[in-house]
Formats: C-alpha cells, sequence, structure tokens
C-alpha cells in the first residue's frame, strides 16, 4: 500500500483544513487508517485513528471536538478535518495504514502501522 497525503498549508488560528490520504496499490477497505504528527524537534505522536468500517473513532486528547477522522472506502482515502486550529497543531502531518487484525492497544503507537505517507506541512500561526 501506497499512501499519498495531501492538504497541508498555512492557516491562521481558529481556521481550518482538510487532509486528505489516498491509498494505491492493495485495497486499504479492512485497514485502520491513522493521523499521526510531528511538530519540530518533537517526537511523532498520535492524533487519530479509524476503523475499516468507520464505525469507530479514536483521538489524542488536545484535538478532541476540534478534528474529525472519517474515510471512504469507495475512493481508497481517508480524511481528517482540523477545526479551531491552534499554533500548537503545527506540524507535519503523516498518515499510516495498519492491517488487520489491528489492536486498539497499539494504534496509538507508530509500531502499530505498516504503511506511511510522506506527510503533509500544517502551519497554524497566530
Amino acid at each position: 500500500v501506497q499512501l499519498q497525503a495531501s492538504g497541508g498549508g498555512l492557516v491562521q488560528a481558529g481556521g481550518s483544513l482538510r487532509l486528505s490520504c489516498a491509498a494505491f496499490g492493495r485495497t486499504f477497505t479492512y485497514y485502520t487508517m491513522g493521523w499521526f504528527r510531528q511538530a519540530p524537534g518533537k517526537e511523532r505522536e498520535f492524533v487519530a485513528a479509524i476503523s475499516w468500517s468507520g464505525g469507530s473513532t479514536d483521538y489524542t486528547d488536545s484535538v478532541k471536538g476540534r478534528f474529525t477522522i472519517s474515510r471512504d472506502n469507495a475512493k481508497n482515502t481517508v480524511y481528517l478535518q482540523m477545526n479551531a486550529l491552534k499554533p500548537e497543531d503545527t506540524a507535519v502531518y503523516y498518515c499510516a495504514a495498519s492491517k488487520p487484525p489491528s489492536p486498539s492497544t497499539v494504534l496509538h503507537t507508530l509500531g502499530g502501522y505498516d504503511y506511511w505517507g510522506q506527510g503533509t506541512l500544517v502551519t497554524v500561526s497566530s
């Protein structure tokens, strides 16, 4: 599976962006998908995950109520809608795919994912 993230850019605090991650190659219908981010000088951290059916989602506490992860399996694409952006959301955002089975206990970790996209930069100005 190859993943291609897009949609990053420069936005003012309080604004919105929608990131997209397109999957190519093997069907990703049964893969759990996740978004991670890495701010300058910091480790890559979990942001959100969505089950293969879209019926289950999970978020890190700092984005709950502001970010929404969704997917369209017909288009092999996962999205991250980001609202009420804050300067501390500035980071390179990466999408990732986890082959089934995908235990929920590992989906917050880098090791829980098998494929990674190249990242897209989100910059939030104050």
